[in-house]
C-alpha cells in the first residue's frame, strides 16, 4: 500500500516501529526492515554515545530496500544528552529522527542539513501546527489509545482535526494491534501509523520473559494511567504491585508540584525514581512490575518473532 509515509521512507508498509524505551533495539528494527517497515529507537536507550554510533553503524550495514531506520530524541531541557545525541546522529546519519517533549526547531534545523526527516510527536492541532512551521516532514500524532505517554483526543477525532488543518503527512500513533486497526486510521485520513506495544512481547526484545507474558495474558481492560512513574500520567499494566502502590501523586509530591520553584525538582525526582522502577522491571527478576504498555496489546496472544508480528499488522 502506497502512501505519502511510504513515499517519505522508501518503505512497503505504512508502519513505523515505535520507539520505546528500554524495549526497541537494533535486532527488532533489523527484523523490521527486512520485512519493509520503519524502525525507530530512543536515543536513550544508549547509556554512550560509543554506543549510540555502534547501533547506527550496525543499523546502516543491515538496511535493506524498502526498509528505513531512524531514531527518538527527547528535545527539551531535561534530556542532558540531547545535543550531543543529535550531533552524533546527523554525522553517522540515518533515515528519520522522531522528537518529542519540546520544541524541534535545532533538530529540524541541523537534521535537514544533512538529509534526514523529521517527525514531530503532537497530542493537538496547536502544536501540529507549530512544528509545521517549523519546518516538520510530518506529524506523529498520538491519541488517547497509545502506550506509555498518551494523548487525550480519539485516534479519529485527533486525525481527522490534523489532516484538516495541516498540509504535511499525519501518522497515528496509539490503538493499533491489528490489520483492521490500520485500516481504520488509513480511512480516517492518517498516511501511516506508529505500532509500539504489540512488539514488546516479540522474541527479539530484550525485555524479560515476565514482560513479554504480561503482554500476552493482561488484555485492554488492564491498562491504568499512573503518575508514579514520571510525574506525568503515563499507561501502565494494571499488575498487583501498580494497585498496592497507587497510580496518584504522593500528598508531598502533589503540594510541592504547585510550588513554582520546586516543581521543576520534584518532576526530575520522580522521574529518575519512575525510570529506574521501569527498568528493573523491564530487564530484572522483580516483584516491583511497572510494565509499560497500550492498550493494543489486547491483540497480543503470545510471544512471536518480529517478523511474524509484522505479518499479521499487514496481511
Amino acid at each position: 500500500m502506497e502512501t505519502k509515509l511510504t513515499q517519505l521512507l522508501k518503505i512497503k508498509h505504512p508502519i513505523i516501529q515505535a520507539p520505546m524505551f528500554l524495549v526497541s533495539n537494533t535486532a527488532m528494527v533489523i527484523e523490521g526492515m527486512k520485512e519493509g517497515i520503519a524502525g525507530c529507537i530512543p536515543a536513550l536507550n544508549y547509556r554512550s554515545l560509543e554506543a549510540l554510533k555502534a547501533a547506527i553503524t550496525e543499523l546502516k550495514a543491515a538496511k535493506v530496500e524498502g526498509g528505513s531506520f531512524g531514531f527518538n530524541l527527547i528535545v527539551n531541557k531535561s534530556n542532558i544528552k540531547y545535543k550531543e545525541q543529535l550531533r552524533v546522529i546527523c554525522e553517522e546519519g540515518c533515515d528519520f529522527i522522531i522528537t518529542s517533549l519540546g520544541s524541534p526547531e535545532e533538530t529540524i534545523n541541523q537534521a535537514h542539513q544533512v538529509g534526514i526527516k523529521v517527525f514531530c510527536d503532537v497530542v493537538d492541532l496547536k502544536f501540529a501546527q507549530k512544528v509545521e512551521a517549523l519546518g516538520a516532514d510530518a506529524i506523529i500524532a498520538v491519541n488517547n489509545q497509545a502506550g506509555g505517554h498518551r494523548g487525550n483526543l480519539s485516534p479519529k477525532d485527533l486525525i481527522v482535526e490534523l489532516v484538516s488543518n495541516c498540509n504535511i503527512p499525519v501518522i497515528s500513533a496509539g490503538g493499533v494491534g491489528c490489520k483492521a486497526d490500520i485500516d481504520a486510521m488509513l480511512s480516517y485520513g492518517a498516511d501511516g501509523v506508529s505500532v509500539g506495544s504489540p512488539f514488546i512481547a516479540s522474541t527479539e526484545a530484550n525485555v524479560t520473559d515476565e514482560y513479554k507474558q504480561a503482554c500476552v495474558e493482561y488484555g485492554a481492560d488492564d491498562i491504568i494511567m499512573t503518575e508514579r512513574i514520571s510525574g506525568t500520567p503515563c499507561t501502565v499494566i494494571n499488575t498487583p504491585y501498580v494497585k498496592k502502590i497507587g497510580t496518584s501523586a504522593t500528598w508531598i509530591e502533589s503540594v510541592l508540584n504547585k510550588h513554582k520553584k520546586l516543581k521543576k525538582w520534584v518532576k526530575m525526582v520522580r522521574f529518575s525514581i519512575g525510570m529506574n522502577a521501569t527498568k528493573n522491571a523491564a530487564t530484572k527478576a522483580t516483584y516491583k512490575t511497572v510494565w509499560v504498555a497500550g492498550p493494543s496489546i489486547e491483540h497480543t496472544h503470545a510471544v512471536l518473532p518480529v517478523k511474524e508480528i509484522i505479518k499479521g499488522l499487514v496481511e
